[in-house]
């Protein structure tokens, strides 16, 4: 519980390396494991947990904010602490790596707070809904056809409504690809397709008409979500029935505005661990809110499941197949989807996810725990 003199005195700053399953791949990249950085803050006799999806580099980010910007600092003053850490990083180039280094802070600020407070994030944000709707991702472009159709299906099975999959090397095997999908699912579960900004805006065109006809509903990053134009070209002359998805790449708030001032989505993505944290992803769901558009946020299941159930333009959440695998091998608290539904734990504080630190062990490959001196 908080009293009067309560400061942040000690952090921990730990990343882990995982690989994946099997190798993997997209439109646009291949990779074979996943870093999270973690950070843990404690004042009084609370820790607070924050995590980001990221590179190793990231770590060592953190801890500089940490020792220069959050030691000694009221954990409440959230607004102030998240400004000092913009200005602080001005020259370190702040969208990307420093932007999920601010996010890992930025979460465990506020996962703190609520434990302060003995009570759910959920409830300190105030709550909109008891649950969120998650959709199956994943169906990676390094898989076979076999392996596409389990997993998908797979999820179809649990009860999800909604599935995604990858594509984006070779326009016209997608659309086979696609068909195959449709066939093994029936008519019943929508189809997801991410391009990862992987073809042009020709291809987005040409692709978009067959998948709709395969009752494709979403086209994530057809082309890449720096070329707004591209992307307002298939919000425009796209099929009506698919939406066009973009902005799980916003690393600041001006990348949220550029996308809603071009009219370049019509479903507006957004993800805490690269966007600054749980401070701009409040911003981004009230611009989204503003301008009508539908939230839906981009992988991080245990933390968005609560952010989701507060922010009122929310649509769903993406339940990727590595970010839950590892959150349930790193956290205890993961949140787990029931059919295709995510349910924030009211019993538990904050975020009510502690790391498993044993089992996390052989995954580390930084730790740092700066403290008051």
């Amino acid at each position: 519980m908080r009293t009067s003199n309560d400061s942040v005195t000690s952090a921990t700053v730990s990343a882990f390396t995982i690989p994946t399953e099997t190798p993997e791949a997209d439109g646009t990249a291949d990779w074979d494991s996943t870093t999270v950085v973690t950070v843990e803050l404690t004042a009084g006799d609370a820790t607070g947990l924050g995590f980001s999806y990221t590179n190793e580099a990231a770590a060592k980010l953190a801890q500089q904010l940490i020792e220069k910007i959050v030691l000694g600092r009221d954990p409440f003053d959230i607004p102030a602490v998240h400004y000092g850490m913009d200005r602080l990083s001005r020259n370190w180039g702040r969208p990307g790596l420093v932007s999920t280094a601010i996010a890992a802070v930025d979460i465990a600020l506020w996962d703190l707070k609520a434990k302060m407070l003995g009570q759910p994030l959920l409830s300190l944000l105030g709550k909109c809904r008891d649950s969120i709707t998650a959709y199956g991702s994943g169906g990676f472009t390094s898989y076979t056809e076999r392996q596409l159709i389990d997993q998908l299906t797979g999820w179809a099975r649990e009860g999800f409504s909604a599935v995604k999959m990858k594509i984006g090397r070779d326009a016209e095997a997608d659309i086979g690809r696609v068909a195959e999908v449709r066939r093994a699912l029936g008519e019943e579960t929508e189809i997801y397709v991410d391009a990862n900004g992987a073809y042009d805006r020709k291809q987005s065109l040409f692709t978009s008409e067959p998948f709709s006809e395969f009752g494709v509903t979403w086209f994530e990053e057809p082309v890449s979500s720096d070329d707004r134009v591209g992307l307002r070209l298939l919000v425009e002359h796209g099929p009506p029935s698919v939406r066009i998805a973009a902005g799980e790449y916003i690393y600041v708030l001006d990348d949220a505005r550029l996308l809603v001032e071009a009219q370049a989505v019509d479903v507006l993505q957004v993800d805490v661990t690269r966007c600054g944290g749980i401070t701009n992803f409040l911003k981004i769901s009230d611009l989204a809110e503003i301008y009508h558009l539908p939230l839906s946020a981009h992988t991080s299941p245990s933390i968005h499941a609560t952010l989701c159930c507060s922010a009122s333009p929310a649509l769903n959440v993406e339940y990727f197949y590595d970010h839950q695998r590892i959150e349930a091998m790193l956290f205890d608290g993961a949140v787990r989807a029931r059919n295709g539904v995510l349910h924030p734990d009211p019993s538990r504080p904050g975020l009510g996810l502690e790391i498993k630190r044993d089992d996390g062990r052989r995954f580390q490959v930084f730790e740092a725990s700066p403290s008051v001196t």
